[in-house]
């Protein structure tokens, strides 16, 4: 068996069938990370001591008839804003390196590996997660595994490039605006963006706090099940998790489509990208037998809202920094914090106030749907390095424009599911599958279902 070509759930599998040791895949993990990361670069740091002691516990544990958990010694790592102890939390920045070192994981980190799993090492990400590029100032950009001279998206590029690749096949990261959803899109993965407040986000690097989730990316529909299931649970560190009980997805995944009643967005979600883009949603609609179209009211002014408040909140957050310590910020990253700073506060209380409208009537269209399917982005996986970027016959800025048809979603704290879609030997394209707060069990089950019809994959990448 190759552990590097493998999912969480075979590997699980063949852990406790006792075909192969927890060390050896634990092993195998690091000797791909250190032959192909130099070519990726999606780790910063590559914690091996810790794991193979931890792959070792796990072998004695299961040699003496312990059961190691849903997720036993399954390698993952984080992106680099989740506390990793014995490390400084980076959040992609050269100012977070002098911090003190983290003294335990983060949360949802933790509860992973009480599930059995085995943290490998943490993620390249963009500054602050200020970034739907992939490109790290400080770190160097993160490239895309199905095309190395392509962005792996961000902020959460370490992570997505670090599945496709084959490094892992678990990694976190985090969704502000799409920072999960983008890399999943363009490096060909799946992508679980769960709702608002359903997973905790101590232990974290903040970015804009009523915004901000954190979530799995992975290679199979099962894996983002298994991993949510594991780093579900109220906790009082973070004030904005919820406290409603888990609701377990892994063993509803297989339970289909039939009863769903599953719509496209039409109007803003089906103008402004490339046309590969709406292919791809085509594509799904069609294998999902999806005829009916629903309008989002007012889409384009909640992507507008959703802005103001990330630039303000992120602004908020980073003032002192920005006083003392401006030469030390990626320039994008510093010029639209200080433009952030600036914004009218009234400007923030109607975002606020419509924010509360738009989610009213979006919950509405859920009383007569529950799914719905939108593009994850507007384009392929551009170059590196490029600045501008061609929708729809307007040449518009590439960096803040990615986030196009993500931003008006986690605007109101939606779950959703990214899937990899592949319409010819090019790079992928992704699909959102929306579904109404808390109902990820249903997202997750459209994925599966155009998983197993072959409608949709993430192999690891030919590298």
């Amino acid at each position: 068996m190759d552990v590097t070509q493998a999912t969480a759930a075979a590997i699980v599998a063949a852990i406790t069938t006792r075909r192969v040791r927890v060390r050896d895949v634990i092993a195998a993990t690091l000797a791909r990370i250190e032959a192909i990361d130099p070519r990726v670069n999606a780790f910063t740091d590559v914690t091996a001591g810790r794991a193979l002691a931890r792959a070792e516990a796990l072998d004695a544990r299961l040699s003496a008839g312990e059961s190691l958990g849903p997720l036993a010694g399954v390698p993952f790592a984080v992106k680099n804003l989740i506390d990793i102890a014995g490390l400084p939390t980076r959040a992609g920045s050269r100012i977070n390196r002098e911090r003190a070192p983290a003294t335990r994981d983060g949360v949802i980190a933790a509860r992973l590996e009480a599930s059995g799993a085995i943290l490998v090492g943490g993620l390249n990400m963009g500054e602050y997660a200020y970034d739907f590029t992939g490109e790290n100032v400080h770190d160097g950009a993160s490239r895309n595994p199905r095309g190395l001279d392509h962005m792996s998206g961000g902020s959460s590029g370490g992570s997505g490039a670090a599945v496709a690749a084959g490094l892992v096949p678990l990694a976190l990261g985090s969704d502000t605006n799409g920072s999960i959803r983008v890399p999943s899109a363009f490096c060909g993965a799946f992508g679980l963006k769960p709702t608002y407040g359903r997973l905790t986000r101590a232990g974290s690097f903040p970015f804009v706090g009523s915004l901000d989730h954190l979530g799995p990316i992975a290679r199979s529909v099962l894996d983002l099940a298994l991993a949510y299931d594991a780093m579900q649970g109220p906790d009082m560190a973070d004030p904005a998790t919820t406290r409603r009980a888990p609701e377990l997805t892994a063993g509803r995944v297989e339970a289909g489509i039939d009863g769903l009643r599953i719509a496209v967005a039409g109007g803003y979600f089906a103008r402004g990208g490339e046309p590969e883009a709406f292919a791809a949603v085509e594509t799904i609609a069609a294998a999902l037998g999806a005829t009916r179209r629903v309008e989002v009211f007012e889409a384009a002014r909640a992507r507008t809202a959703a802005y103001v408040i990330t630039a303000a909140e992120g602004a908020g957050l980073h003032l002192e920094r920005l006083r003392q310590r401006a030469g030390d910020f990626d320039p994008d990253v510093r010029d639209r914090l200080i433009a952030g700073a600036m914004i009218p506060a009234v400007w923030v209380e109607r975002a606020q106030k419509f924010r509360r409208v738009f989610r009213e009537r979006v919950l509405d269209l859920f009383g007569d749907v529950d799914v719905i399917l939108a593009p994850a982005t507007p384009c392929r996986a551009p170059k590196s390095g490029q600045k501008t970027m061609v929708l729809d016959g307007v040449t518009m800025p590439t960096r803040p424009n990615i986030g196009l048809f993500t931003q008006p979603i986690s605007f109101i704290g939606l779950p959703v599911v990214a899937v990899p879609v592949w319409l010819d030997a090019g790079l992928p394209l992704g699909v959102q599958i929306i579904a109404a707060p808390w109902r990820e069990e249903i997202a997750l089950r459209v994925a599966r279902y155009l998983e197993r019809e072959g409608v949709v994959e993430a192999p690891v990448a030919a590298l």
